[in-house]
């Protein structure tokens, strides 16, 4: 279906052209198996071979049949497509898709086919999208949404089309900014309130079946301070009543006086006849608080008011005359009314439900809990609208607040930072740095949050009546999962599209072994995070780095060993673990470590843009500031699987990252300012710069970036030992050229261990130079080689310094082998994994041990000594080496 994308040399596939009507293609099943229950709009990716698909073909969507979806059936049914990347012969590596489920008309399996055929036609509920000076108007055939071009608002009004009735009347961005500023006789405390301020609006996609409305303002407060620059996205499905929302902010302030007191969206909500008719609803951990502002509940309840009472309660309508009821009315006047109502969740264990009758009167504990699931409803007769906040309790502190139930207009507030807990506080953790002790890094103190971001998603629903609890409880599922089609590992393998990984194999015993150390390592760590409570808004995603055996934690407190910050790669871990078996719990936990990596790690303004901090007892705390910690291959797997726009928009800001460094130089506290504008080591520096190159150019086609890779190479080429030499080199991002500096001036093991490795094997296998891939299997036959054989073959320029842990190397030896068709480099790849013999191998799944009573705060199992390296890329390593060197091992055996 031929569909107008925007984007920087973004191309369609086209619709219009004839096609091959192969009535095959990658089937398609949901993640986790688990069809979506409630109506739902989806947007997927999928992967294609090298030269493959050509784009003027059309491609259609058809039900699944058969075995696992081996056969497609059936009419095509409607489907967007558009391109996400290209191959160098320039046919579609990657397309996404959007389409809308509905239940019970909702298959198991689909498939992604060419057709000749022409595209389903969309009904007339498709998405329209109406353009004007003023505002943009998006129609869904389900609702009416009016977006102004300019000021508070982000959304002015929703209007359910069937009805004509107005469900939301007005929605923007809204928080507390709380000023402390320390004077001579004390220090000062301020609070202002700050609400959004639209400075650009743009249509990104529109329809027919799925439509993208992107917003960028700042917000302001009562002084006038215009800060927290902002990037909203709205999504819209065709016919659906839903809008998703997508909101990302960025610190810019002073974090020693600049403090978020709260931040949140807030939404106004026309409420509609009697008190007793009007409804607010929150979901707890397993049901819900339904409540009226004036509820039925007397202090005698006599028939028939007992069972209205019941079918309030219920959120049906009710009917009270003054001619029947005059009595039970005049009790009703004197009953309580209950004005506002709010569900904090301050901890990830804990929440409390409030309400009051009004402004000056005290808060009603009503209820209390562990982990509520994050959504709220209000409304009256003609309906109202419900507001989830997906990771609710995992994020915390966070809250949904209903106030002005009882009036003309109600207000939801969706509380990404709740005003209950204390305010934000991202000053750094000590005075000084400790480098020495805790490995920070680096001397300077350049611990800041000033560019961070961070990224929530909300979900609205206009509806026309009260839901009851069995359609609240598939929203609540539907906000906390959505539903996503993905392909079988067997297509993303086969398709060659995201590197070089393997599919499982237990056909040896020692192959078994593997696997299960795998999975076991995997589910230590998923375990991991709820036992150790690895949650909270600036937190959630990330892992720690290293553990402490005695105090029986991870070392929270010692800079170089807390949170990991992408450290050696953990999620090309995780996506290639997702990749190979199709798991549900994998891809939601690489999701959420993409979406904190590519956000709480990273600078997005600044003078550190386009990189990131390296691990710390803060995301942002660590002195060392660099392009491996931002850059893109971390983060495309994510992208191509559901076409996310913010994480397009994170690897678009990192393209030229390069030129970052000329103002912190990497290597600064080794070379000082010489000749060059700035140093780069091979890796992991100038193995960023690639990655976010390759990107660029595999969804562009922008040549300038391959052919940077390409002079980088170049170079590289006229060192005396090509890949072997430095690493560190004098760099100029303008011309991207690589300057000799020395032999074995570095250390080798930081070339490979932040994904260089993998980057280095892709770009062998995209960029056509048999020269490069020698230079890559030189590089992995090299680096474990006897330090007087690595003299020899170099003429003494090498003497075997600091070419450490070489199980880091065993990816690079891996295709070494493989090229030069080497059992014995093979076999001793395979050692170093299976029989390290120090701690950079792990012998089998990890065993956690119960901690003694006493020696911890509470019950607590543990693994001395894990790190977080070592199973990071222990197992990227692993997985690599099965796809490449896997025939060599148990003993030889082909």
């Amino acid at each position: 279906m031929t569909i107008k994308t925007t984007g920087r040399s973004a191309k369609s596939v086209a619709g219009t052209g004839p096609g091959t009507d192969s009535g095959t293609g990658p089937a398609l099943s949901w993640l986790g198996g688990h069809k979506p229950d409630a109506a739902a709009g989806v947007t997927w990716g999928v992967p294609w071979n090298r030269g493959e698909l050509k784009r003027e073909d059309q491609l259609a969507l058809r039900e699944a049949a058969g075995e696992e979806g081996t056969a497609s059936n059936g009419a095509p049914l409607p489907m967007q497509s558009w391109p996400l990347a290209y191959w160098p012969d320039g046919s579609v590596k990657w397309t996404a898709h959007a389409a809308v489920f509905t239940p019970g008309q909702t298959a198991q399996a689909y498939r992604v086919v060419r057709s000749a055929e022409q595209p389903a036609e969309v009904t007339s509920s498709g998405v329209t999208v109406t353009d004007s000076t003023a505002e943009v108007v998006v129609d869904t055939g389900a609702i009416r949404c009016i977006l102004p071009r300019s000021g508070p608002s982000i959304i002015r009004e929703v209007i359910r089309s069937e009805e004509g009735m107005k469900v939301c009347c007005g929605g923007k961005l809204t928080g507390i900014r709380e000023v402390r500023i320390q004077e001579p006789d004390g220090r000062t405390v301020r609070e202002e309130q700050m609400v959004s301020e639209v400075e650009a609006l743009q249509i990104e996609q529109q329809g027919p079946l799925r439509a993208v409305i992107r917003v960028n303002g700042r917000h302001v407060t009562a002084s006038g301070r215009k800060w927290l620059p902002f990037t909203l996205r709205l999504y819209f499905y065709a016919g659906l009543e839903q809008i998703r929302i997508v909101h990302s902010f960025v610190y810019d302030g002073n974090p020693h006086q600049d403090f978020i007191r709260a931040v949140g969206l807030e939404f106004d909500v026309p409420m509609r006849g009697p008190s007793y008719n009007r409804h607010v609803r929150f979901a707890g951990e397993a049901g819900w608080f339904a409540e009226s502002p004036k509820g039925l509940m007397m202090f005698r309840l006599n028939p028939p008011y007992d069972e209205l009472y019941r079918e309030q309660t219920a959120g049906r309508l009710i009917e009270l005359t003054p001619d029947r009821d005059a009595n039970f009315l005049k009790l009703m006047d004197d009953a309580a009314t209950w004005n506002d109502y709010k569900l904090s969740q301050l901890t990830p264990d804990s929440y409390t439900m409030k309400k009051r009758t009004g402004e000056g009167c005290s808060w009603i504990k009503a209820s209390s809990g562990s982990r509520a699931r994050g959504l709220v409803y209000a409304g009256g007769e003609g309906g109202g609208l419900a507001a989830g906040l997906r990771y609710f309790w995992q994020k915390a502190p966070s809250a949904l607040e209903v106030t002005d139930a009882a009036g003309s207009e109600a207000n939801i507030t969706v509380w990404l930072w709740s005003r209950d807990a204390e305010p934000m506080d991202l000053r750094h953790y000590d005075t000084e740095t400790h480098v020495a002790s805790a490995y920070e890094g680096a001397e300077e103190m350049r611990s800041t949050p000033y560019g961070i971001a961070n990224t929530n998603e909300c979900t609205l629903w206009c509806l026309a009546g009260t839901p009851d609890s069995q359609e609240l409880d598939r929203m609540a599922d539907l906000l906390e999962s959505p539903p996503l089609l993905v392909c079988k590992p067997e297509h993303y393998h086969a398709s060659g599209s995201l590197g070089v990984w393997s599919l499982p194999d237990r056909s040896t015993p020692v192959k078994a072994h593997l696997e299960d150390t795998l999975a076991g390592l995997y589910s230590f760590y998923e375990d991991e995070v709820e036992r150790r409570g690895w949650y909270g808004f600036w937190d959630y995603g990330d892992v720690m780095h290293s553990y402490d055996s005695v105090r029986h934690t991870w070392r929270y407190d010692i800079g170089g060993c807390a949170w990991q910050n992408t450290e050696l790669a953990p999620n090309m871990w995780l996506w290639y673990m997702f990749l190979r078996t199709g798991r549900k719990d994998i891809f939601r936990f690489a999701e959420a470590m993409t979406r904190h990596t590519s956000e709480v790690d990273v600078y997005h303004i600044g003078e550190y843009a386009g990189l990131g901090s390296r691990h710390n007892v803060l995301h942002w705390g660590c002195g060392c500031k660099e392009a491996r910690i931002a850059m893109a291959g971390l983060h495309r797997y994510y992208f191509y699987l559901t076409a996310d726009e913010r994480i397009s928009d994170r690897m678009d800001a990192v393209r030229d990252a390069d030129y970052a460094t000329v103002g912190l130089d990497p290597m600064r506290a080794y070379y000082p300012k010489d000749q060059f504008p700035t140093h780069t080591r091979s890796g992991p520096d100038w193995s960023a710069f690639c990655s976010n190159w390759l990107v660029q150019w595999e969804r562009y086609e922008d040549t300038a970036y391959r052919d940077k890779m390409l002079r980088g190479i170049a170079c590289l080429k006229q060192m005396p030992d090509r890949l072997l030499t430095g690493p560190v080199f004098g760099y100029d991002p303008k011309t991207g050229e690589l300057q000799h500096m020395g032999d074995e001036n570095w250390g080798h093991h930081l070339m490979i261990c932040m994904g260089g490795a993998q980057i280095w094997m892709e770009m062998a296998e995209l960029l056509n130079d048999p020269e490069w891939c020698d230079m890559a299997a030189e590089y992995g036959a090299f680096y474990t080689l006897p330090p007087e054989r690595k003299a020899e073959l170099t003429d003494g320029r090498i003497q075997g310094v600091d070419w450490n842990i070489p199980m880091l190397a065993t990816s690079m030896m891996a295709y070494a082998a493989a090229r030069r068709d080497d059992r014995q480099l093979a076999g001793e790849a395979w050692e170093l994994l299976l029989r390290g013999g120090d701690h950079w191998f792990i012998a089998g799944p990890p065993e956690p041990l119960e901690v003694p009573a006493r020696e911890y705060m509470k019950r607590m199992a543990g693994v001395p000594g894990i790190s977080t390296n070592t199973v990071s890329q222990w197992s990227i390593n692993v997985i690599v080496c099965l796809e490449l060197i896997g025939r060599w091992l148990d003993n030889g055996q082909e």
